[in-house]
């Protein structure tokens, strides 16, 4: 009997067996979202851990030197994330095809591996990126005419002619002096013409003045002599004061890095190339190798043209270090440890450093003296909160104003100088 072959039969089955296909794809990745946290304090423990570490190569709506990241808790599955994050050159060595993929994608960047994260660390980097997925950053409204107008009843003249304006009345201001001495000369000369004038009027018009009377007065030479006396002391003072401060200083680099396009409009975390500022006295110069995780992808070296980006290529072949002129610089007597004050004391770079971010030439800031420490120390307050050291210090001084860093020997000589 000759098989009969029902063709609409197998296109039902085929349709159905994809609209299944589908429903469990899409059923699985709605799962997979679902796993992934909405806790505030979660998302904001994933958007620190992605600025410190993530940011520098990647964005959540856009490619940089890795692809974008939205929804990836949707397109891979966690285990496979934690475990690409973690080690990806060892995910791509199993032979993963969507890892390989990836990896001849973007031109074989060898992504950091970050094999000292946890899997709830990375679930929080998903929570966080998965926030900004649903909830993407608006962009700033196109400028109106209504915008403009309003902008204009706000300010009505704007900024850039008030110096203009300031010069332009000083300048008539002068004018009008001008003119003012020229009309009292001529009526003086007018006065004295004339022969019926009074005692007291010519000495109105006619001012007897001896300059060399007043220059011998004893009064007058002991007001100058005060005077003299204290403008050198008041310099003395000052140049006394100012030995050893550098503020302001910003020397010359044998790279012109500029802070402003990384942390400014890159918006890469300090953390990232001075890696040692959470968990050491000192914050660390980057080494080259930093910098080429980036600019391996970024730019191709010398034949570029960018001279800059040509030295840092120069030193990795030469596997020499770049020798970077310090610029903070505290005097050896005394401690100063970075870890204590970003983990401890919780406080940002910007702190002690200024608006690095909007420095293209990174110059001193702060004044970074005794004085400036003591008087930093009275007036911050103690990060107490979840840390179990200052349990007791906290109930003991409760009832009182907030503790300081001064309450806890933060001005003791021995704190910083030992």
């Amino acid at each position: 009997m000759p098989c009969k072959i029902s063709l609409k039969n197998n296109a039902s089955r085929i349709i159905v067996l994809l609209t299944v296909i589908i429903f469990f794809s899409s059923f699985k990745a709605l799962g997979q979202a679902s796993a992934v946290p909405d806790d505030p304090e979660i998302v904001a423990a994933g958007e620190k851990l992605f600025k410190q570490n993530c940011m520098p190569c990647h964005r959540v709506e856009s490619k940089l030197v890795g692809p974008a990241l939205h929804n990836v808790y949707e397109r891979r599955e966690l285990p496979w994330i934690y475990a690409f994050v973690k080690n990806s050159q060892k995910v791509i060595a199993s032979g993963d095809e969507y890892a390989n993929n990836l990896y001849e994608e973007y031109n074989k960047v060898q992504m950091t591996a970050f094999s000292s994260f946890t899997d709830d660390e990375i679930l929080s980097i998903m929570a966080y990126i998965k926030n900004l997925t649903e909830n993407p950053p608006q962009a700033a409204a196109p400028a109106t005419s209504e915008t403009v107008s309003a902008a204009g009843q706000e300010q009505a003249i704007p900024a850039k002619y008030l110096d203009a304006i300031l010069i332009g009345a000083v300048v008539i201001l002068i004018i009008l002096l001008v003119v003012l001495v020229m009309i009292s000369s001529l009526l003086s000369k007018y006065l004295r013409q004339k022969k019926d004038l009074s005692d007291t009027d010519k000495e109105y018009v006619q001012p007897m003045f001896n300059l060399g009377k007043l220059v011998r007065n004893k009064a007058f030479i002991g007001i100058v002599a005060a005077l003299v006396t204290m403008i050198v002391l008041k310099n003395v003072i000052d140049g006394l004061y100012s030995i050893g401060v550098q503020q302001g200083y910003a020397p010359k680099q044998p790279i012109a890095f500029s802070h402003k396009i990384h942390a400014g409009d890159n918006k890469i975390d300090c953390n990232y190339c001075h890696t040692g500022v959470t968990k050491s006295k000192n914050a660390n110069i980057p080494s080259p190798n930093i910098c080429m995780n980036c600019h391996s992808s970024i730019t191709k070296g010398p034949k570029t043209g960018k001279v800059e980006i040509a030295k840092i290529y120069k030193a990795v072949e030469d596997n020499k270090p770049i020798e970077w002129v310090r610029v903070h610089n505290l005097p050896d007597l005394a401690y100063f440890n970075h870890s204590q004050h970003v983990v401890v004391g919780k406080l940002a770079c910007q702190t002690c450093h200024g608006p690095v971010e909007k420095m293209d030439v990174v110059r001193q800031y702060s004044l970074l003296t005794m004085g400036w420490c003591v008087n930093c120390h009275r007036k911050t307050p103690l990060q107490t909160k979840g840390n179990g050291y200052y349990d007791k210090l906290v109930e003991l001084h409760k009832g009182k104003e907030p503790m300081k860093v001064v309450d806890n020997g933060g001005i003791d000589c021995a704190k910083c100088h030992y």
